[in-house]
């Protein structure tokens, strides 16, 4: 006669799984079931194999062909994870089939289905502006949370401190698991009790029907597993469908909830994950807080606070912080008297947590915090074995990661990279690639590169994701390097911008992408070729430049890029003046973004004939200021400064900010010429006496609307430097006044004479 056990466990939870796997080998079934896709019949075997190392996760995905912009499409791909942990239930009971030799398979609704976007009309649709009343709010906190409806029930006000109580902690006893069975019925009891509305109240769209068709497909597999001659069989379920399963309803039921059901082509494998990845909702399982800390109470299996408190202080000795022996032993002490004074089985996270402020960290909140991260959460990476199902480009990325030994890290690290080092450059320009393939497993650094370096700063940090869009980027090529070039090619040749053009060009260079240059260059020449936008041209210079300097570094051919460059700067020196005049306010101060990114980007590039014909072009427009915003005049009139290219600025400044300027084109003049920083008015005396005498004579009016500027301008300066021009400005009014007019014996009447009588004349007076 078959017997038939359902466990219902908590996902990830590890009282769960070590009452399973006791439960498992007492009963000793001969088949095992657990939810889960069943498209991952074929390679549950792998879970068995010494280099599948949890945290893992199963992987299905509908893989689709790229668009032609290389960009996707909403709903083009499909993916969805079903993670497990050491101390998960389900995978305890695959290790324990395998290991018994018994078959193991799964038996959820098949991800086939669970990819397909549920049919309008099978959508539940609910008013937003609907208000639930006492009745719905029952409904919808049974239904999703129903061990936190358990545990309001028993006094708790947090769902996961009950279950820690009640199972998590429990030591030996007899099964939790027809108590767990027998409370699940009572709820959905309570559930069917009440009015359809308020049944499916709060919940999201389609969400009672799929959880239908999953229990309906669960019955199913049970039949046909017991069709087949087993006898012995073991469902391990979340403990929600426990009751569902149990029911006595009748095949032609299922099947009509079944027929008909959308599917999508998929394929299924396994792929690393990490303890944090847990902390959140994914797959079929709700998300823990403490990863870490539940995989401690798993294999830890005597004496538990006592050992974590004591790698408690091992990580903070490992800081040069000084924690004792006698430091462990109180903590330990105070955790148990907590747990005792609030009634648990077993200090919680909460009591060691506290107990470990207290007496290791002694009142801190920084080490606690790093213990939070190092052994709370757990961070750490599974591994999967090599003959794990994989796309051609993941194989490709793990023979290069061997090759340059770049190891895959759940956590944050710093990677210095030297470019004048072959593995160095090698590693770069394989980061490269992955982040034109949008694997961002590399960030670099803006602080650890400086302009003219063969330095590189790179923060790596493997998340599990990015299996998943190697998986999609495999559309593109088989190897890392084929695919990224012929993601570059479909960049180019859908890019509309010339600035996204230069910005895939200078990529191809970091990438060393040579097959993928000339056509990128050819879509480059032809775009430049006919924009005719002066600003587009600036704002594509800069990126260029970069490419052409770090493509020098990395030993990569530039000539095509060069060509263009040269033909950019002629270009932008011709079309600047006419573009550059009678500008508003806001035009000005976006051209005045452009001015200087392509200065910085000529200093950058270096060559002598650009740089010249750059300065000339400048010269040019400063000499007729009377056509440009005050903002641009005063830039390039401190540029050309800078250049040692004028040596009449205090005249220039005079005028700029005389009475008869109006002083909203004063103060525009003063901000260009002075937004390239403070050391100038640190060391020429004389324009800081014109900028203060011209702010101390502004009206009051006046001085209200230039404000905003001024404060704009100075507050960029540092502190240092701020403090350094209020001090030069106090010694200039602390220094002996000009006498108010000239002695007589200075005057020359003879040669003033001509002047006096003119202005006597125009004022009406005789002489």
């Amino acid at each position: 006669m078959s017997h038939v056990e359902v466990y219902g466990v908590r996902h990830h939870g590890p009282g769960s799984a070590r009452a399973l796997r006791g439960a498992l080998e007492e009963f000793k079934p001969d088949a095992v079931l657990i939810e889960g896709p069943p498209e991952a019949d074929p390679i549950v075997e792998l879970a068995g194999d010494p280099g599948m190392v949890p945290p893992v996760a199963l992987l299905a995905y509908s893989p689709a062909a790229p668009s032609g912009s290389g960009e996707e499409k909403d709903g083009d791909r499909k993916a969805a994870f079903w993670p497990f942990a050491e101390f998960s239930p389900e995978w305890q009971a695959i290790r324990y089939a395998l290991g018994a030799g018994v078959p193991v398979r799964f038996c959820d609704l098949p991800a086939a289905h669970q990819l397909v976007p549920l049919l309008e009309e099978e959508k539940e649709e609910k008013d937003e502006g609907e208000e639930n009343d006492e009745g719905e709010e029952a409904a919808e906190g049974i239904r999703l949370d129903p061990l936190g409806w358990l545990a309001k029930a028993a006094g708790y006000d947090d769902a996961e401190r009950w279950w820690d109580d009640v199972v998590e902690h429990r030591g030996s006893g007899p099964s939790p698991f027809p108590a767990i069975g027998e409370a699940m019925t009572e709820l959905r009891e309570q559930l069917a009790a009440l009015p359809e509305e308020q049944a499916s109240a709060g919940l999201p769209p389609g969400h009672l029907r799929r959880e239908e068709q999953r229990e309906a497909h669960m019955r199913r597999t049970l039949r046909r597993t017991l069709k087949e001659g087993h006898e012995r069989v073991a469902v391990v379920c979340g403990a929600w469908h426990v009751p569902a399963l149990q029911a006595k309803i009748p095949a032609a039921h299922d099947d009509r909830t079944l027929r008909g059901l959308p599917k999508a082509k998929i394929a299924m494998t396994w792929v690393p994950w990490t303890h944090g990845r847990l902390a959140g909702r994914s797959g079929y399982g709700a998300g823990v807080r403490s990863p870490g800390w539940y995989h401690h109470l798993f294999t830890a299996r005597d004496r538990p606070i006592e050992r974590w408190l004591t790698a408690a202080a091992r990580v903070l000795r490992d800081e040069d912080l000084h924690v004792s022996s006698a430091h462990v032993i109180e903590a330990v002490r105070l955790a148990e008297a907590l747990a005792a004074l609030r009634g648990r089985p077993l200090a919680g996270l909460d009591e060691v947590t506290e107990a470990t402020r207290a007496v290791l960290c002694e009142g801190a909140d920084l080490p606690v915090e790093l213990i939070q991260r190092r052994m709370v959460v757990g961070e750490r990476l599974g591994a999967v074995p090599e003959r794990t199902p994989m796309v051609p480009l993941q194989r490709d990325l793990q023979a290069e990661q061997r090759r340059l030994r770049l190891k895959p890290s759940a956590l944050d690290k710093e990677q210095d990279l030297d470019l004048r080092k072959p593995t160095d450059l090698e590693r770069s320009r394989l980061l490269h690639r992955l982040r034109l393939l949008d694997v961002d497993w590399g960030v670099p650094s803006d602080t650890g590169r400086s302009k003219g370096t063969f330095k590189e700063t790179w923060t790596l940090a493997w998340r599990p994701e990015f299996e998943v869009e190697l998986i999609e980027a495999s559309a593109w090529g088989t190897t890392v390097r084929g695919a990224t070039t012929a993601r570059a090619k479909a960049l180019a040749a859908h890019a509309t911008a010339l600035a996204d053009l230069t910005s895939v060009a200078e990529r191809c260079l970091l990438a060393d992408l040579g097959d993928a240059l000339p056509t990128v260059m050819r879509a480059l020449a032809d775009r430049a070729a006919v924009d005719t936008d002066v600003a587009h041209l600036m704002s594509a210079m800069p990126a260029l430049v970069r490419a052409l300097r770090y493509g020098d570094v990395r030993g990569t051919s530039t000539g095509p890029l060069r060509t263009v460059v040269d033909g950019l700067v002629v270009r932008v020196c011709v079309g600047l003046p006419p573009a550059i005049t009678g500008l508003d306010d806001d035009a000005a101060r976006e051209f005045l973004g452009h001015v200087d990114a392509v200065h910085g980007a000529l200093a950058l590039l270096a060559d002598d004939d650009h740089i010249e014909r750059w300065r000339r072009t400048l010269e040019g427009l400063v000499a007729r200021p009377d056509t440009l915003h005050g903002l641009i005049e005063g830039r390039l009139t401190r540029l050309l400064l800078d250049a040692g290219r004028l040596h009449d600025v205090p005249d220039r400044m005079a005028r700029a900010v005389s009475a008869g300027s109006p002083p909203a084109r004063a103060a525009a003049w003063v901000e260009g010429f002075l937004s390239g920083g403070a050391l100038l008015l640190m060391h020429d005396e004389s324009l800081l006496h014109l900028v203060d005498d011209w702010i101390s004579r502004l009206p009051g009016d006046s001085f209200t609307d230039v404000l905003p500027l001024l404060r704009r301008t100075f507050g960029a300066y540092a502190s240092a430097e701020r403090r350094s021009i209020g001090e030069r400005l106090r010694r200039l009014d602390h220094a002996p006044a000009a006498p108010s007019r000239p002695a007589e014996d200075d005057v020359d009447e003879t040669r003033a004479a001509p002047a006096t009588t003119t202005a006597l004349q125009i004022l009406g007076w005789e002489r």
